[in-house]
Order: C-alpha cells, then structure tokens, then sequence
C-alpha cells in the first residue's frame, strides 16, 4: 500500500481518529468521494487536534487504521483512487 499514488500518510505521531468527536458521524468511509482539502481524519498529537485533508479530489479505496488507533510519522492511513 506505502507504493500506490493514493495513499495518504500521517504527517505526525499520534492517535487518529475518525469523527469529530464521541458518536459523531466518521469524517469519511470506504467508497466515499472526497474533493481535495476535505478532512478525513483528525490526529491528535500533545493534546492538539490536527485535521488530516485530502490532498487531490477521488474515492476511498481502503481505511487502513482502526479509530482511537496511535499512528507513527508516515503510517499510511488511507489509500484514495
């Protein structure tokens, strides 16, 4: 998956998450159009929320990290078509 064009990598240690907050609707799920700058994820990193975006408009292929999951500088986290 780190070889496909698409994926999409986390830029910083942490945990990811795939909702806003508690119960809230996931920002994005496999099959999924997004346009680029679209939030797909949030990290959160020394107790600061950082917003995951789309970096090029597509479809969701695969979510390869579990919510609530610690993520490590360059882990790909979702590969988009």
């Amino acid at each position: 998956d780190a070889n496909h064009p698409g994926v999409v990598i986390s830029p910083l240690v942490g945990v990811v998450y795939h909702a806003p907050e508690p119960g809230a609707d996931e920002f994005v799920k496999v099959g999924d159009s997004v346009s680029k700058g679209d939030t797909l994820f949030i990290v959160e990193a020394m107790k600061t929320m950082n917003p995951i975006r789309a970096p090029h408009s597509g479809q969701i292929s695969r979510i390869l990290v579990e919510n609530g999951a610690p993520v490590e500088y360059g882990e790909v986290l979702l590969v988009l078509e």
